[in-house]
């Protein structure tokens, strides 16, 4: 079995993913209260830590969970990410990156794999923190990876740095070069979802131009998305029969139907973001707000990618 520690574990993507390619999750450590609670009710038999990462005593961690074969990071990202616009960055909070090396150095796992938005790379520290994990003993490999490629009705492309002490990389992925998911397939058919007209005296004029341009696109009554909050350089909308865009930390994503009579819209609620995040119903979000659960899937790993690199890795004992 693989032992497993998630460092920044937020609510358990990696975990998930990795469990379902039969590592055993050890512990998670991540300092939001809401993503601790999440983890734990995920994670029962886990222990999980509400901390820093560098306010933990390493040796005695260590001492109390054994050996760890394999270690999950998914460094802070929201200074790395490119939706930050022009915004300062806080280097203080990409540098807890750095401390994936610590982590490596003191639990010498064979494996592990950092994960974080691809705008990681020009990092002025990311060949830093590569060089510090070579020495530590890791031969490393680089990949982006697409969500959508893996199964999961979302496109997401992230970054995976994986590292192996015993073997070089350059392995296939099991689970890559799936069919696209639609976005309609993460949808709550029941109907129990309150909707609301589409045009009305409140409505914002940008969100009104978005969804104009979607009819044109369209024609007809067919149903589509809203990108209902912020612009994404695709007009504002998307069809429905491809997978979902990018899930952020806000609630960003309209349906729009015509019922007969009129436009009517409402947004997408956690249930279905959850589906669109590669999670099946049984994963439990079961503290914090709407706008608390949304941040913490915005913020995750979707499993079926993390599935395919664990499996991948591990098979190479």
């Amino acid at each position: 079995m693989v032992r497993t520690l998630d460092m920044f574990c937020g609510a358990g993507g990696s975990s998930v993913g990795a469990a379902a390619a039969g590592a055993e999750i050890v512990a998670g450590i991540d300092a939001c209260p809401i993503a601790t609670e999440t983890y734990t009710a995920n994670f029962p038999r886990a222990e999980v830590i509400q901390s820093r990462l560098e306010d933990i005593d390493l040796a005695d961690l260590k001492h109390r969970l054994g050996r760890i074969d394999l270690l999950l990071a998914s460094p802070e990202c929201r200074n790395h990410t490119c939706a930050r616009g022009a915004a300062p960055r806080d280097e203080a909070s990409r540098e807890t990156a750095l401390l994936t090396i610590e982590y490596a150095r003191a639990f010498e796992p064979r494996w592990l794999v950092l994960e974080n938005v691809i705008h990681m790379r020009p990092w002025s520290r990311y060949d830093e923190l590569k060089n510090g994990l070579r020495q530590v003993g890791y031969k490393l490999e680089e990949r982006v990876l697409n969500s959508a490629d893996f199964g999961v009705p979302q496109s997401r492309r992230r970054l995976f740095l994986t590292g192996d002490r015993e073997q070089d990389l350059g392995f296939e992925l099991s689970g890559q070069g799936e069919p696209p998911v639609p976005a309609r397939h993460v949808l709550d058919e029941t109907g129990t979802w309150r909707m609301s007209p589409l045009f009305s005296p409140r409505r914002a004029k940008a969100t009104l131009a978005k969804a104009k341009r979607a009819f044109e696109g369209l024609g007809g009554r067919a149903s589509f998305l809203l990108v209902y909050y912020g612009n994404d350089g695709s007009g504002g909308w998307q069809q429905l029969d491809r997978p979902l865009r990018t899930i952020t930390t806000v609630d960003r994503f309209a349906l729009v139907e015509h019922d007969g009579d009129m436009w009517r819209m409402r947004m997408l609620q956690v249930p279905e973001l959850r589906r669109a995040m590669g999670h099946s119903d049984d994963f439990k979000l079961p503290v914090g707000t709407r706008r608390d659960r949304i941040k913490l899937l915005g913020n995750g790993v979707c499993p079926p990618v993390m599935e395919a690199v664990v499996r991948s890795l591990a098979s190479r004992e």
